[in-house]
């Protein structure tokens, strides 16, 4: 559905034709004015209008309906289309989640098509409407300020999967709960959660890359002003910082789950050893009895009134010999 259209000229919201056409119409004849279309999960009906009016390319349209897209930068005869994904973290379950939002930027306009609800795209508009300066730089500085606060939030998910991370790290290593059996299903649903993160911040490096003016031989994107790059620059230089968050993220997460599972084994070993301990201790007596158990007429000692309190204390000496010999080398 249309969830806002407007025109904004000279950096202001101003009033104009309810029909997409004259409108975009009025935005070509003026100067400085260009039309706003935000949408949210489109059918394909609701968006023939839509692209019937502004000539959106029909391959960028069916990325725009369908959703579950990489983020990407394609640019088309009359307009650009870029794919980002926003990303939110839900604290009490642990668990990223993502939206999608399309951006087509034209001569005079700009189409946003928004999935999930994880895009700020509101707080875009209503903080761009406070900042007519901004705005009179037209449809660039809407692709920009919408990359700008989706990166910032990258940034902010990656500080709280960081603090849940330490909070794991201190379980594992921890005396008691490094060896609860629902760790390693923690770490392995850790690690799912910053591949999910990785998916949205890695394939946008390019596309702003790009838009910055920083990718292959510096070819300029049509429909972005050539004096935003600087500001894309900014924006990029914190795709990098995430993306460096989410790689060693990644490689420590794999650390801590090589130390769950090293402490795991010295554990086990800790246990054979002393299972194997005890057994050799119940060993001992169970020989001793097992020979005089065998009830022949000629054996050592048999008919000795103190023959049987002597075998039960040579049982105890050799046991307690055996405990501390085994004590002594940490088996038990």
């Amino acid at each position: 559905m249309i969830v806002d259209c407007a025109i904004y000229r000279d950096g202001r919201r101003t009033e104009g034709p309810d029909d997409f056409s004259d409108a975009l119409a009025q935005c070509r004849r003026g100067r400085d004015a260009f039309v706003w279309i935000g949408l949210h999960e489109p059918t394909e009906k609701e968006f023939d209008r839509v692209t019937e009016e502004f000539g959106l390319h029909p391959l960028a349209v069916e990325d725009a309906l369908s959703a579950h897209q990489r983020p990407k930068l394609e640019v088309y005869d009359d307009s650009l289309f870029v794919v980002l994904k926003p990303v939110g973290y839900e604290a009490a379950s642990d668990i990223v989640t993502s939206g999608e939002v399309m951006v087509f930027v034209g001569d005079s306009f700009v189409v946003t098509v928004r999935h999930g609800e994880e895009a700020p795209l509101a707080q875009v508009r209503h903080r761009l409407e406070e900042e007519p300066e901004m705005l009179r730089h037209g449809p660039t500085a809407v692709l920009y300020s919408i990359a700008d606060a989706v990166v910032d939030h990258y940034l902010e998910v990656a500080g709280e999967l960081s603090t849940d991370l330490e909070e794991l790290e201190t379980e594992v290593f921890s005396p008691t709960g490094g060896g609860s059996r629902h760790t390693a299903s923690r770490i392995y649903a850790f690690k799912r959660q910053v591949l999910e993160f990785r998916r949205a911040t890695g394939p946008l490096t390019q596309p702003l890359a790009r838009l910055a003016g920083n990718g292959m031989f510096g070819a300029k994107v049509p429909f972005v002003h050539e004096k935003a790059q600087p500001f894309f620059r900014d924006v990029s230089d914190h795709l990098t910082r995430v993306n460096e968050s989410v790689e060693g993220l990644d490689r420590l997460v794999s650390d801590v789950l090589s130390a769950h599972l090293a402490q795991m084994s010295v554990r086990q070993n800790d246990d054979m050893r002393k299972i194997s301990a005890w057994a050799a201790m119940a060993a001992v007596p169970t020989m001793i009895a097992g020979i005089y158990g065998m009830n022949f007429d000629h054996m050592p000692e048999l008919h000795w009134t103190v023959s049987y309190p002597a075998v039960i204390l040579l049982m105890a000496v050799l046991e307690v010999l055996l405990f501390r010999l085994l004590k002594r080398r940490g088996w038990l």
